[in-house]
């Protein structure tokens, strides 16, 4: 190109492009920054610290009714791993921003819970095939499930049972496989127990003074007992009605006393034993009128030594004492607080916090029993 056709070509010439578009790409990323610091600058107040995970509202219901002093009052509810309401950076929150929030991990169908004796929070969920794990101290959520073939990740076929062992493992009932599976405090899959005395094993309860372990086995009507390693102590039942009879059992608690509580469902009623397993007391029959029974689940104990039952058909907790009178009834049908859709498993930890599977409604409902000497 001679110097005249250069001087009339209008455009620029390539090294010019090159510059420009070199500036051009600067600027722009140099807008990005800016961005992404005016996007930080706006969500640095939303870096909050993690926030509490139950918030008492004035108008948490709580039983009985006034003008008696309540004995059960609402705390709160676990839907989901974002219910632990964990401390978020400036980072997460501008990721968030850009990005939009993570899924929340929630429950498909919650059957049993227990906890650890302090902050952790287990929970079979019998339709994900896993247990849940909440750490209210940490903020933290986890899965466990044993291992897939190669290591892989797994799944339970149905965990219907979980318990706390004072060694610090969790032992969950897998029911169609008919075992008992077998963690370490930090999940770490351990094995499988009770393979050769079990059928269809639901319920698990610890009595860990005397190192047992309560087995309600459904489909051969009998609570097995069992050491902690899983060996066989005796088999207690067998179908019938009559004291110590069982007709399809599901669930089963032991106090501080080393006294078994047996969920006799299909005989509508709970049956207590002594340290000895001698029956001692029956409590409730079939019936729709209070202190009676239509589908009897969970069962648990409080420190004074009130027997709580959960009816997934009445969509009600009933409390009874020692000698089986009733003392009171709370929940009812429907999704707000204090209200169920067939529940099923409960757990009452050393503080009297109350944990109940609201199977349906997808979530763990939390409650405190108020003792004597408080208002």
């Amino acid at each position: 190109m001679t110097d005249t056709q250069r001087a009339s070509d209008p455009r620029p010439p390539l090294r010019v492009l090159a510059s420009a578009r070199r500036a051009c790409a600067r600027r722009w990323v140099c807008w990005r920054w800016m961005v992404l610091v005016m996007v930080g600058w706006a969500v640095a107040g939303c870096a909050a610290p993690a926030g509490p995970i139950f918030l008492a509202q004035p108008d948490d219901p709580f039983w009985p009714a006034p003008p008696e002093l309540p004995r059960v009052r609402y705390v709160g509810s676990l839907s989901t791993d974002q219910d632990l309401k964990p401390e978020k950076s400036l980072f997460t929150r501008v990721g968030e921003s850009l990005f939009g929030d993570e899924a929340a991990q929630g429950m498909l169908s919650p059957y049993a819970l227990c906890t650890d004796g302090g902050d952790r929070l287990f929970v079979a969920d019998s339709n994900a095939q896993v247990v849940h794990v909440f750490d209210l101290a940490t903020r933290q959520y986890a899965r466990w499930a044993p291992p897939g073939p190669d290591g892989e990740p797994g799944r339970f076929s149905q965990p219907a049972g979980v318990a706390y062992d004072p060694a610090g493992r969790l032992i969950v009932s897998d029911s169609v496989e008919g075992s008992l599976v077998v963690f370490d405090d930090q999940g770490v899959y351990l094995g499988r127990i009770g393979e050769a005395s079990l059928k269809r094993p639901a319920g698990l309860a610890i009595d860990p003074d005397r190192q047992r372990l309560f087995v309600a086995d459904v489909p051969t009507h009998q609570v097995v007992v069992m050491t902690l390693e899983g060996e066989l102590i005796r088999r207690l039942g067998q179908r019938g009605a009559g004291p110590g009879e069982f007709n399809f059992p599901t669930n089963v608690a032991v106090d501080s006393e080393g006294r078994l509580y047996v969920s006799d469902s299909l005989n509508f009623r709970v049956q207590m034993f002594d340290v000895e397993l001698r029956p001692t007391r029956q409590i409730g029959r079939g019936g729709n009128l209070p202190g009676y029974f239509s589908q009897p689940k969970g069962v648990s104990v409080d420190q004074d030594g009130h027997m709580y039952v959960v009816d997934a058909h009445f969509e009600a907790v009933q409390i009874f004492d020692a000698t089986g009178r009733l003392l009171l009834t709370f929940g009812e049908e429907g999704r707000g607080p204090g209200q169920f859709w067939l529940p099923a498993g409960i757990f009452i930890d050393p503080s009297n916090r109350i944990w109940i599977a609201d199977t349906y409604n997808r979530r763990v409902q939390v409650f405190d029993y108020l003792v004597e000497d408080q208002p």
